[in-house]
């Protein structure tokens, strides 16, 4: 009985993987399985119209699309008095502080937006990331073997084919939709594993000096 458990031990160590850190080859835990582009131009802003007896706004309810198909419906519960000659107003935007804005020079908001916009991060001298608002551009030689999407969190796992150690990295903290960028080795590949601030859609495309991605 003794030799058996031995045995099963030994087999289940043999078929562990080399890192846990990472998730399986191939693993794929989320609920939808297309990048195809929905072809919706971005909101800018819409006006809704009142009727004029119209004297209280009590809720707003907004029903959107999520990524999967499924449609939701989020609600805001309100009392507040309203002009019905005056139309509500739809729009997506950031903002900042009023007082915020006011410290802030033309030159610095502009760095600011350049910094939030480009910037390159050299992890090695095999690899360079470059991270824009919505893009991340990996400059390297190596072959790409796969590329996907896990969930929980929601990051987009990347294998390239190498025979020499790639060494580890972690970079942390982006000011973008990119929170975590991290670098490990497998036997014969190399694993890149960007996590991502929420639910995303993504391209992945070869270019002259590496790869480029876009999320959506």
């Amino acid at each position: 009985m003794f030799k058996i458990l031995s045995l099963f031990a030994l087999i289940v160590s043999l078929e562990a993987r080399e890192n846990p850190f990472f998730p399986p080859e191939g693993e794929k835990d989320i609920p939808f399985t297309t990048n195809k582009e929905n072809g919706k131009s971005p909101l800018k802003q819409t006006a809704i119209s009142l009727p004029p007896q119209a004297r209280v706004l009590q809720k707003v309810t907004i029903e959107f699309k999520n990524l999967d198909g499924s449609v939701e419906t989020k609600s805001i519960e309100l009392e507040n008095s309203i002009d019905w000659h005056l139309p509500l107003l739809v729009s997506q935007k950031q903002t900042e502080s009023s007082s915020s804005q006011e410290q802030k020079t033309p030159e610095q908001t502009e760095t600011k937006k350049k910094n939030v916009e480009s910037k390159g991060v050299i992890s090695n001298s095999t690899l360079k990331f470059v991270v824009s608002a919505k893009s991340l551009k990996i400059e390297t030689k190596s072959e790409v073997l796969r590329n996907f999407l896990l969930a929980s969190p929601h990051r987009i796992v990347m294998d390239f084919k190498s025979e020499t150690e790639v060494a580890d990295f972690t970079k942390k903290e982006f000011d973008t939709i990119f929170k975590e960028i991290r670098i490990g080795n497998h036997k014969g590949y190399y694993r890149i594993v960007v996590e991502l601030d929420g639910l995303y859609k993504y391209s992945f495309k070869n270019v002259a000096d590496g790869y480029f991605i876009e999320l959506k």
